[in-house]
């Protein structure tokens, strides 16, 4: 073993051993239990003896799940944050309350983070800025932020990723991973796959941890909206900016979540609304490509009404199918097409059509449309409508992307601000013309002719292929080449069974010949002059058959997996 993989299995034993005590002191100890936890390491014990907290299990479970994840750090904060996105997999009391989670963290000493900049840019800091402020505007979990200025006397803020941050993440996911492992082995009726999260979640972190992709989101956004004179993306200073460093434009500007609505006239209100709900929507429905996190600590407002975005860390994407798939949702709805609406869950997600063909499901999405049928777009609630939606296939266990959900939280997030600054505001009265014109702009003559033109290139290529692959199977046929291959549904439970049955066989086999056995001793010993040791072997035999039997009725009764 390498000597960095054994400093890993020691820092991730001392990890685990944090856990177990978090969790016991929050009043989760069955579970260390039912998950055998404390088996995994020797100073877990101690932990789980532990008492709880004053009034920890008199909480509800998910405010003590979200407390846990917050003394944990900043890797499970992320991890509650991105499931706060996921009602589709938590319950939505779970979401809400994990919506709660703060990664607000002290401030690293300017030395350390100075330190950094020297490593990130050796030789040339001096030549890139001319001062850098020591206190910082916000420190987070995982990065801190600190004006400065560049030599041609540009105001600029840095972006640096706290000492160990990175390294901490990185030691946290491979933790997570094996606890995902854990929770799929033990618990089996949780509906979705816990390793195949943590494999989603790795991916949002990834973006958290390395800021040139940050910097590559911000710059793709500012793209978008060079030419809008109401949305506006921060600069990104590339010559400045590493995996570890991010270098932007400073915004002259307040944030919003800094200002309230009584500082502001209702023309203003309305005008930040409007121009926030025009963002949103243009980037989720147009460009495909959205900010993830619009809340008002991530908002400037800027002269005019205009408002600039910040924070791109997180960001979701939608391919044109899915969002050909979302408008046929909202469609099927207030047609009341469940046909259509069954549709687009199996396209959306990877479910298995046998359950959308279900009388029960087709009855749930029958009730769905029943509140928003005969209902005109703009008085559509598309936001409670998806959120419906999500919901009905979490009590089916079916998995939603995760880039849907990411859209019902901007969704979401973008509406909560309009109903803050202005009430009164209808968002999807706003937007509506929007949605009415990419509507006819996919069933337009220009649309349709375009995927006719697809079609027919596609069938052509397909013509054009099919004498060699039928000249190639007639090869096959005539020289007896052909491989058969076969996918058995379920074949692991099947060698599980049939490894049981050989191993109760066994055992069986060897009871039985201990008894026969030690019968025949016995018989052997009685029927002798002198009765002595044959005798004796033959009763411990005996004993021997009894104690395996009662073993084995035991070891079969008590079951080998939790699936609570």
């Amino acid at each position: 073993m390498k000597i960095t993989s054994i400093k890993r299995t020691i820092r991730n034993t001392r990890r685990l051993a944090e856990i177990v005590k978090v969790l016991s002191a929050f009043g989760f100890r069955q579970l260390v239990l039912d998950t055998g936890l404390h088996r995994l390491l020797d100073s877990a014990k101690e932990a789980l003896n532990a008492s709880p907290g004053d009034n920890a299990e008199s909480l509800p479970r998910p405010v003590r799940v979200r407390m846990v994840l917050e003394e944990l750090g900043p890797t499970f904060i992320k991890l509650g944050q991105v499931l706060s996105t996921r009602p589709d997999l938590i319950p939505p009391e779970w979401a809400s309350e994990f919506k709660k989670l703060q990664d607000r963290c002290q401030e690293v000493s300017f030395g350390e983070i100075y330190k950094i900049l020297i490593f990130e840019f050796p030789g040339r800091l001096d030549q890139l800025f001319a001062s850098i402020e020591e206190t910082p505007l916000a420190a987070a979990s995982i990065a801190q932020v600190h004006r400065a200025t560049m030599k041609d006397g540009t105001a600029v803020v840095i972006k640096v990723l706290r000492p160990g941050s990175r390294q901490l993440v990185e030691e946290d996911m491979d933790l997570v991973e094996s606890l995902a492992q854990l929770l799929e082995q033990y618990f089996s009726d949780l509906g979705y796959s816990p390793s195949a999260v943590v494999k989603e979640f790795s991916r949002e972190l990834l973006k958290e941890i390395n800021l040139v992709i940050e910097g590559q989101s911000t710059e793709r956004l500012r793209r978008y909206f060079d030419d809008d004179a109401n949305i506006s993306f921060p600069k990104v200073y590339w010559s400045a900016t590493t995996r570890n460093v991010l270098t932007m434009q400073e915004v002259q500007g307040r944030l919003l979540s800094t200002i309230r609505p009584e500082e502001l006239s209702q023309g203003e209100r309305r005008t930040i609304v409007a121009n926030g709900t025009d963002a949103v929507f243009k980037q989720c429905l147009r460009f495909g490509f959205f900010h993830a996190d619009p809340h008002p600590g991530n908002i400037f407002l800027l002269t005019g009404g205009k408002l600039c975005f910040i924070d791109c860390g997180m960001t979701g994407q939608l391919d044109k199918k899915t969002t050909d798939q979302l408008i046929n949702l909202v469609a099927g709805v207030v047609k009341g097409d469940i046909d259509r609406l069954c549709r687009v869950v199996i396209e959306l997600t990877e479910v298995n059509p046998a359950v959308t063909d279900s009388r029960d499901f087709r009855l749930e999405l029958q009730h769905l449309t029943g509140h928003f049928q005969n209902t005109d777009l703009k008085h559509l609630n598309i936001t409670g409508l998806l959120s419906d939606f999500f919901s009905m296939l979490q009590r089916y266990h079916i998995q939603c992307p995760g880039d849907l959900m990411l859209l019902t939280k901007a969704l979401t997030t973008i509406e909560g601000v309009a109903e803050y600054f202005d009430p009164t505001f209808d968002v999807l009265a706003h937007v509506e013309p929007q949605i009415q014109e990419i509507v006819q702009d996919r069933y337009s003559m220009r649309a349709i002719k375009e995927r006719m033109y697809k079609t027919l290139t596609s069938s052509l290529e397909l013509l054009e292929d099919l004498p060699q692959d039928l000249q190639r199977f007639l090869d096959h046929a005539r020289h007896s080449r052909f491989t058969l291959n076969l996918e058995l549904k379920r074949i692991e439970h099947l060698s599980e069974r049939i490894d049981t049955s050989s191993r109760i066989l066994g055992i069986a086999m060897i009871i039985a010949a201990l008894i026969v056995g030690s019968s025949i001793l016995i018989l052997a010993d009685r029927m002798a002059r002198q009765p002595g040791f044959i005798g004796t072997l033959g009763i411990i035999g005996l004993i021997l058959a009894g104690i395996n039997t009662a073993g084995f009725i035991i070891s079969y009764l008590l079951p080998r997996k939790k699936s609570g």
